[in-house]
């Protein structure tokens, strides 16, 4: 098969198409023919030697979103047929002909969505919907702010708020990417440039002076402490990305006084039973919003397997909105 390698730390010109052994799915497996694949900022990270892959992943083929046609069963794989239209996360190897991944961290595709469409979804909306509803546990009429509105999990969000009932607001580094987020359900923004201090005053009176319920963090750094004084009482604030640092000075007097919730999350090195619950989840309660309408994917734009270094260029570059899908034919 076809697969995008990782020849050595670097920046986009260390990867390289080369043909590598189909791989051979193990007891309760299944492999899958992908059709095409999304990448993310950890793609970027592991590219540059910053963030390997679990174990048991493959290290130098990356990837962690696909859609795809089941090929093969392994054994005691009984969910599923060969045919099915499956999407997923798997902790690597996605950039490829073909992947194996266990049977129960895959959800069938609706059949109104192309594959680059279905592409699109998994990461974005599995990382939404967990941190959203699941962990922060979303309530109608609630509101919500999302750092980074443009990106993929960004525009996740906004949409899943609005699916329950509540109000979205988001940050975003450019005026043009809070407009078309309003598109998707987006209530306001704010243009964050050089000063994340404008954040809590500009919450405020967009809240009505109420504060903020539920923030996604996807940035970190300095948003950290701005959206703890965004915050309104009982806010709970989750850490998900760090593109501007790894690091904050929490005002741990305000998160005392407002009783604010901080939890971060990350789903690549969870272990493969909480894998499972978050995909089953996924496909009970986002996954029919996709085949209705109500939910919809957001591609920035789709390259060929073999334009995998312009693709990375492309999402490095920060002028995405929505997600870069990788056909993979």
């Amino acid at each position: 098969m076809r697969a995008v390698v990782i020849t050595k730390p670097g920046g986009p010109e260390v990867l390289e198409i080369e043909e590598r052994p189909r791989p051979v799915p193990a007891p309760g497996e299944i492999l899958v023919r992908v059709y095409a694949s999304a990448l993310n900022r950890a793609d970027l990270l592991q590219r540059e030697g910053n963030y390997p892959a679990p174990p048991g992943a493959p290290q130098d083929i990356p990837g962690m979103e696909f859609a795809g046609e089941v090929a093969q069963l392994g054994a005691e794989a009984t969910s599923w047929k060969i045919g099915d239209r499956v999407f997923g996360i798997v902790a690597g190897g996605a950039n490829a002909e073909y992947l194996v991944t266990d049977a129960g961290t895959v959800a069938r595709v609706p059949e109104n969505l192309s594959w680059t469409d279905a592409a699109s979804i998994p990461e974005a909306f599995i990382t939404a919907h967990d941190a959203l509803v699941v962990q922060a546990g979303l309530q109608a009429g609630e509101m919500v702010l999302v750092h980074a509105v443009g990106s993929g999990v960004g525009l996740a969000v906004i949409q899943l708020a609005r699916a329950w009932k509540a109000t979205p607001f988001g940050t975003a580094r450019t005026a043009d990417k809070i407009e078309r987020a309003k598109v998707f359900g987006l209530a306001d923004g704010v243009v964050v440039r050089d000063d994340v201090g404008v954040i809590p005053p500009a919450l405020v009176q967009l809240t009505k002076e109420h504060g903020v319920d539920v923030t996604i963090d996807l940035v970190g750094g300095a948003y950290v402490a701005a959206s703890i004084r965004a915050a309104a009482a009982r806010g709970r604030i989750m850490l998900v990305g760090t593109v501007a640092g790894r690091e904050a000075t929490v005002p741990i007097g305000m998160v005392l006084g407002k009783r604010l919730t901080l939890r971060g999350t990350v789903l690549r090195p969870r272990s493969i039973a909480e894998k499972r619950a978050v995909t089953a989840t996924f496909a009970t309660d986002v996954v029919p919003l996709f085949a209705s309408g109500v939910l919809r994917p957001t591609v920035d734009c789709v390259f060929e397997l073999g334009e995998i270094r312009a693709a990375h260029e492309r999402l490095a570059s920060n002028a995405t909105f929505g997600k870069v899908v990788i056909r993979v034919d």
